[in-house]
């Protein structure tokens, strides 16, 4: 295939997957506002008067920064995991495999509607993180270029559970036993240097935990010492889960009987 070919297969598929999003904003857009908000009121507000201070700056802001987080995590891992799933449910992935578009190709493809949905939910979150905690954000490009990098990791994530899941209950496995549990421990709604060694060296290889600092950092300007280091690590994990995803698509695990 030429480079226009290419482009317009690209476009194709990503135009199919990022309409997706916007037809349902209902299930994609509108649950992070109003999850987002509930936070806001009872962690930010009621918790955080008790709660006071941590790492110099108050409750509320600190953990601003992990509640934005959470809906991109989610919402960019769900919009591949439940697309791609979909197209494999109903077989008409096989007509994306018999077709000349190399695998790169789809694989982006699928990815493109899950950074899309997660950008999207991200900026919605925070501006409602900002009037609500009244954030100026420090560094708004890094911001926005962290909360992209972030949608395409897990998006990849998503991509490599909608091709080993079975069945439609299968999608929610992940989420419920992993995704879930390394959000809440990857230092959202408390300072990982508080916790004993043990735990805190446990944290460490939460890919989240440095997620949750390499944001917080681009926001409200704590941890500026260590945003290198996590967005090091960030990137390293992202392209390494790509070349493992572009490799099972390559040769059509779970897919090519």
């Amino acid at each position: 295939m030429n480079s226009r070919a290419l482009w317009i297969a690209f476009s194709g598929l990503a135009y199919k997957e990022v309409r997706r999003v916007f037809r349902i904003w209902v299930q994609t857009l509108l649950p992070s506002a109003i999850t987002i908000t509930l936070y806001f009121l009872i962690f930010g507000r009621v918790v955080g008067s008790r709660v006071g201070m941590m790492d110099g700056v108050s409750y509320m802001v600190y953990i601003t920064p992990g509640l934005i987080m959470m809906p991109v995590i989610t919402n960019a891992y769900a919009n591949v995991v439940s697309s791609f799933f979909g197209a494999r449910f109903n077989r008409s992935i096989e007509e994306l495999l018999v077709s000349p578009m190399p695998s790169w190709l789809i694989l982006t493809g699928y990815l493109s509607g899950g950074v899309v949905r997660g950008l999207v939910n991200g900026l919605i979150v925070s501006v409602i993180g900002a009037v609500l905690s009244g954030i100026h954000v420090q560094h708004p490009v890094l911001m926005l270029v962290t909360i992209a990098i972030c949608s395409v990791l897990f998006s990849l994530l998503g991509f490599i559970n909608g091709m080993f899941a079975r069945k439609f209950d299968d999608l929610s496995i992940v989420t419920t036993f992993l995704l879930t549990p390394l959000i809440y421990l990857g230092g959202v709604f408390y300072s990982i240097h508080s916790l004993p060694p043990f735990w805190r060296m446990i944290s460490m290889v939460n890919p989240v935990h440095y997620i949750i600092e390499a944001f917080r950092y681009t926001m409200i300007g704590i941890g500026g010492d260590s945003y290198g280091w996590s967005m090091v690590v960030i990137c390293l994990l992202t392209v390494g889960i790509f070349i493992l995803c572009h490799e099972m698509l390559r040769r059509g695990i779970r897919i090519r009987s």
